[in-house]
């Protein structure tokens, strides 16, 4: 649907400037996604960290002519549109509040449809139910809903604007984080269909009690027709009892014969599970191509919306046993020829295309790959086909794709709508034998595949994917950005963070982690030795880069490629000042580094009246920040030394500063002093361990980053008078069954980890490592392990805390991480 400008000033009350007329179908809030500038409106949000009107002059070149800021953000970035200005054919809508009116859009828009809406929330599972409803119901119906996980303040009005006269139904997730924000968001869905997934301890920290955030999550609900959640779980229940909703419910039990829906019987099989049920007196059965606990739970939640839209009951079993899994991430993998592969092949919408065409384009700006689009026919739209496919060749031109490939027969009649270099093929099976054949040569491209379920995209990915070694080391980057704004949250708005990617970035792999984090505007970038900025310079990383061990013989790298090193001597120092004068270099920055307490490295305090004279006394380097290392800011017996280190460090770097006109950066927090200091924040912090997921201060995991996969090669039976590996070391006590697996110590597995001192989990069973660990292989006992050949094995990761293989190994998470050996193929997604 489209609104005309005039439309929206009156829907969210602003002030226009600017008289330009205009038609609006696109919302944008982040300025990397703009596809369609003009007809687009751009929101300029302000957050504790950023505003939006920064980039105002950049989209307005770009295109876009339409703005909603607030009146302090013009003045704050000298917006000034009026006539005759560089804005001059611009319309700025003013508002108090750019987020409150896009939510007051929205809800404008979402009065517009008497369709039902399925509104989703709880801790876990909201995606994976979402996702699999579509699967369930869109062959009745057009579906709108959220793109990915767009469930948050700004991600649920930008889902519900993508509704529209073809829609049928819509279905929405709802996060919160904090008190008070469900409101708004049930003000936006005004869902008809609510349901309650789960309550855990996710976003906890921001609740009294696990009760109050369940009642905040059941406010979504007010006006609903009918709630759908477990009427076994008993806290569910009393707070449903308790929020007196007046809408009906439809409380599924496995123990309560008398609730609507009550689930007979869950027979769980090698790869399947068995489910009977009784609703409305009705028996039937349905088989779920799933085992575990949580698909069982979000498919009960699934039948109760699909019962309640009275979808018939042999279709439910039909599609029941047709559900896919839901892929939460993009996934980029090394493929063959020099090809760089993202994976998206687990669902088609413009919505999810545009998201996925944006990622490519991120990606592709510094390696200097082609961009290659693989897309399927985009199915289930409503829309007509021309109509369809000349939106996605917008889409397609505006992120600068070279080449489209497309499958199916739909795609393949609009052809002639790219005008770049294109192939198109009826099916999956006739693209994959192009490419097996020669016939379709991928070399040296950054591909994206994208398609519909039904084109089966696995089966292509496979085939393009460079298979060098069983061994992988998954880096989940959305958990990495968790684990940043759960430290910025800690921070005050002003605060500069500095990121550690030094040792590859403690071995989750340098580039696509600082690529990410540039993304998410940190301040500074930090690594060991020139080399590794070097490389980063290379690969199109521009963030500022601290160079923490610079060595002399590197002093032309750090000027070429401008990385800030770290000066910790009056030696270092006159080394790196001849060299930048001889280059003919001023006002280099560097970073100076003082020794509080940490005796390691660094100018004393003392050195301080000294050191100014030096540095005011030339002009080739420029003190850029000074700064100083904790010496144990994570253990509380350590926090009078703490407390004297923060005294030192404030007198003598206020020292420095007061003999510079220039601000100079201070800082001394690393990841535990963000947490337990917080009044040592001074101008910026450094984070390390905790972006990867591990706190310092004991160890407890925030969100995962790495998790350490292999796979099982061989099962053999082997006899209790046996031994296994290596010097006769692995010794049985009963016949057992041996599972060989491909990684040994080359790869980063510790031999102290062998004959029996440690596990590795297969099928989520624990599995002792059984004699000594080989250079490229070790023998796990698989013997009370339901498993086969090929079966997943996890070293350490998401089920298997990377602190248990520490603590046997008496030492920290930082060297099991970086031992991961550089031969582990890394794959990257990002949720």
């Amino acid at each position: 649907m489209s609104y005309s400008i005039e439309n929206i000033v009156e829907i969210i009350g602003a002030q226009r400037i600017g008289n330009v007329s205009a038609t609006i179908d696109w919302l944008l809030t982040d300025s990397r996604s703009l596809s369609f500038p003009e007809e687009t409106l751009f929101f300029a949000l302000t957050t504790k960290r950023n505003d939006g009107a920064r980039y105002i002059p950049d989209l307005y070149a770009r295109g876009v002519r339409n703005f909603v800021v607030s009146k302090e953000s013009m003045k704050r970035f000298d917006v000034q549109p009026f006539s005759g200005s560089q804005f001059s054919t611009a319309n700025f809508l003013v508002v108090s509040n750019p987020l409150k009116a896009l939510q007051k859009l929205a809800e404008q828009h979402r009065e517009q449809f008497q369709v039902p809406v399925i509104g989703i929330t709880g801790s876990n599972g909201k995606t994976i139910v979402k996702e699999w409803l579509h699967q369930l119901l869109s062959a009745e119906r057009v579906i709108v809903r959220s793109p990915r996980s767009y469930n948050s303040q700004i991600g649920v009005p930008l889902s519900v604007w993508q509704m529209n006269e073809q829609s049928g139904l819509a279905i929405f997730e709802a996060g919160i984080s904090e008190p008070g924000e469900m409101r708004a968001l049930q003000n936006i869905i005004k869902p008809t269909i609510g349901i309650l997934t789960n309550i855990g301890g996710a976003h906890q920290e921001n609740f009294f009690s696990l009760q109050e955030k369940c009642m905040e999550k059941l406010a979504l609900f007010k006006n609903c027709d009918v709630v759908i959640y477990n009427g076994d779980d008993e806290f569910i229940s009393n707070c449903v009892a308790k929020s007196m909703l007046s809408a009906r419910e439809i409380a599924w039990s496995r123990k309560d014969m008398e609730r609507p829906l009550y689930i007979g019987k869950v027979e769980k099989k090698d790869d399947c599970t068995v489910i009977s049920y009784r609703y409305l007196d009705m028996d039937n059965t349905f088989t779920l191509p799933f085992i575990d606990d949580a698909s069982v739970e979000n498919s009960l939640n699934c039948l109760a919306a699909c019962l309640y839209l009275m979808l018939p009951a042999e279709k439910i079993t039909e599609r029941m046993g047709r559900l896919e899994p839901v892929a939460m991430r993009l996934e980029v993998k090394e493929g063959k020829n020099g090809c760089v592969l993202i994976n998206d092949s687990y669902n088609s919408d413009l919505g999810s295309l545009d998201i996925a065409l944006n990622f490519l384009y991120r990606r592709s700006l510094s390696n200097g790959l082609k961009r290659t689009l693989i897309l399927s026919d985009i199915l289930e739209t409503g829309q007509n086909t021309s109509t369809l496919y000349r939106q996605v060749a917008q889409l397609v031109n505006s992120r600068k794709i070279e080449r489209i490939i497309g499958v199916g027969s739909e795609i393949s009649t609009c052809a002639a709508r790219f005008n770049i270099e294109n192939a198109f093929y009826p099916n999956t099976d006739a693209l994959m034998n192009a490419v097996v054949k020669g016939k379709l040569r991928l070399e040296n491209e950054i591909i994206l595949i994208k398609g519909a379920r039904k084109f089966g995209f696995d089966a292509l990915t496979e085939v393009l994917e460079k298979k060098v070694h069983e061994t992988i080391l998954e880096v989940n980057l959305g958990a990495m950005i968790a684990n940043l704004n759960y430290y910025r949250g800690k921070l005050k708005p002003e605060t500069k963070i500095v990121c550690m990617v030094k040792a590859s970035a403690y071995g989750a792999g340098s580039y696509e982690i600082a690529k990410t984090l540039q993304e998410h505007r940190v301040d500074y970038l930090a690594v060991a030795v020139a080399d590794e900025g070097s490389e980063l310079r290379k690969a199109g990383i521009t963030a500022s880069i601290i160079i923490m061990n610079p060595e002399m013989t590197a002093f032309k790298t750090m000027f070429d490629y401008k990385l800030e090193p770290e000066v910790y001597s009056f030696g270092l120092l006159e080394a790196l000042i001849k060299e930048a004068e001889k280059e003919g270099i001023t006002n280099f920055p560097v970073h100076v580094k003082l020794d509080t307490g940490m005796h390691r490295l660094g100018f004393a305090p003392e050195d301080m009246p000294r050191l100014i004279e030096r540095l005011k006394g030339q002009n080739a380097v420029i003190p850029r920040s000074v700064f100083s290392h904790f010496v144990g800011s994570d253990s509380p017996q350590f926090d009078a030394f703490t407390r004297r280190q923060i005294v030192m460090f404030e007198k003598a770097s206020v020292e420095l500063q007061e003999a510079f006109a220039h601000k100079i950066l201070r800082h001394i927090c690393n990841s535990a002093g963000i947490e337990r200091f917080p009044g040592a924040q001074f101008d910026m912090v450094r984070l390390g361990l905790g972006l990867y997921g591990i706190s310092p201060i004991d160890n407890s995991i925030l969100n995962n980053v790495s998790t350490l996969k292999t796979t099982i090669l061989q099962i053999r039976d082997v006899p209790a008078e046996d031994t296994v590996g290596y010097s006769r070391k692995g010794h049985l006590n009963r016949p057992s069954r041996i599972a060989a697996i491909p990684i040994g110590y080359a790869d980063g597995l510790n031999r102290h980890l062998g004959n029996g001192h440690a596990y590795c989990l297969v099928n989520g069973c624990k599995a002792s490592y059984v004699g000594n660990i080989c250079m490229d292989v070790c023998m796990i006992d698989v013997t009370d392990i339901d498993c086969k050949e090929g079966d997943t094995v996890e070293i350490f990761g998401d089920h298997l805390p990377i602190t248990v293989l520490s603590d046997v190994l008496d030492t920290i998470p930082y060297e099991v991480l970086t031992s991961v050996s550089t031969r582990v193929k890394r794959i990257y997604y990002q949720d």
